[in-house]
């Protein structure tokens, strides 16, 4: 027997009434199992426990069509004409949500437009075709492992984030941004690529839902290079990521690398000598020059030869090289890289590889007096 409306509203009332305490308990239940990234999430996850919630301006779906919802994920269900149906709702740790008439629906598993269906299914018992609307308002966190040539391996928790700050059009209607989990905020999160990462074949391995993995290759250097998006993978919770070594010659400018979104904040310099006014290590903009990490070491005192600056740097191959950088005629072209070691001697030295490990004296002697430059360069690679 379909139901008019009012018959709808005083059932929906007694059955609310009836199933308040078992939901206060499962909502309770939800806030101490999932963990919110700000307080918007948790403002957004206790509104959703509200089954009369108001009428609201569904916003896209920040995922694509295949996603599969899971214990977290916030989605928003309209059904046209019937508000004591339309609502907020986050899905429960065990997976399911509750639903007016329909009880618990087992939500996790499944995609939008299934559960879409499902719930259209349920309510031709009690509506005249219902049209019924579902979308994904937030994605729950999402955790990957990245491996490779990164600053900071391991596991790494991504969320979309609700915007705090919301935009009004010219209806007055509140639209909120939201971002999506992507294989770049990925390698952010992760300390950003180091300088000898291959980007032009990331790996994503992805669990399926026939418990097979597939092995995604993403090539973020053609974006970097072209300056466009490129594919920028949308991440599902269990992908492992892991980002190769680029081998010797590959054609990979590290200036533009340095310069992108997926590089580190920060890259480490020492920065020695007695023509600086304060040696040591120095953090700076991984696009940085060799007069600009000297600057970020209290600049060249007086007695500086800058002349006869020297470059030292750990090659692909493990090798030492040192180059030579004439800051005296105001020219650098030398982007500086994570790990360098920079000599600023006073006038009248003469440098070379024995100049620069007594000029580190200073930095080895407190391991034991039995290093030499090359160690400096492994200590910068162990931290």
């Amino acid at each position: 027997m379909k139901l008019d409306k009012l018959s709808i509203a005083l059932i929906s009332l007694s059955a609310a009434l009836a199933h308040s305490c078992m939901w206060g308990l499962e909502a309770a239940n939800a806030q101490q199992s999932v963990e919110f990234d700000s307080p918007i999430e948790a403002v957004n996850a206790q509104q959703s426990t509200e089954f009369n919630s108001p009428t609201i301006e569904l916003p896209a779906s920040p995922a694509p069509g295949n996603y599969i919802l899971g214990a977290g994920d916030q989605i928003a269900i309209e059904v046209f004409g019937y508000e004591e149906f339309t609502g907020s709702r986050v899905v429960l740790p065990d997976g399911t949500m509750p639903f007016p008439f329909l009880g618990s629906i087992q939500a996790a598993g499944k995609t939008v437009d299934n559960l879409s269906q499902e719930i259209t299914q349920g309510l031709n018992a009690y509506l005249v075709n219902p049209v019924v609307n579902v979308s994904l308002t937030a994605l729950r966190p999402v955790v990957v492992d990245v491996a490779g040539e990164v600053y900071r391996p391991g596991p790494v928790q991504l969320s979309s984030l609700t915007s705090a700050e919301t935009q009004l059009d010219v209806n007055a209607r509140i639209t909120a941004a939201t971002t999506t989990p992507t294989l770049s905020s990925a390698l952010v999160a992760a300390g950003g690529i180091r300088r000898t990462a291959d980007i032009r074949s990331v790996i994503v391995r992805r669990q399926l839902s026939n418990g097979q993995s597939q092995d995604l290759s993403v090539n973020l250097w053609d974006a970097i290079s072209s300056g466009g998006q490129g594919n920028n993978l949308v991440l599902r919770d269990g992908d492992s990521i892991f980002v190769p070594k680029a081998q010797p010659g590959a054609e990979i400018d590290p200036s533009l690398v340095a310069s992108s979104s997926i590089a580190p904040d920060n890259v480490r310099v020492r920065v020695i000598g007695d023509g600086v006014v304060q040696p040591g290590e120095v953090q700076i903009q991984p696009n940085s020059s060799v007069a600009g990490a000297i600057a970020a070491a209290g600049g060249p005192n007086s007695d500086a030869a800058l002349g006869e600056v020297r470059l030292v740097r750990l090659s692909e191959t493990g090798q030492v090289e040192e180059q030579r950088v004439d800051l005296s005629s105001l020219v650098d072209n030398y982007q500086v890289q994570d790990g360098d070691v920079i000599l600023v001697p006073k006038k009248g030295y003469l440098v070379g590889i024995d100049t620069i490990n007594r000029a580190l004296t200073p930095i080895l002697a407190p391991l034991g007096g039995i290093f030499n430059i090359l160690d400096v360069f492994n200590i910068f690679n162990d931290d």
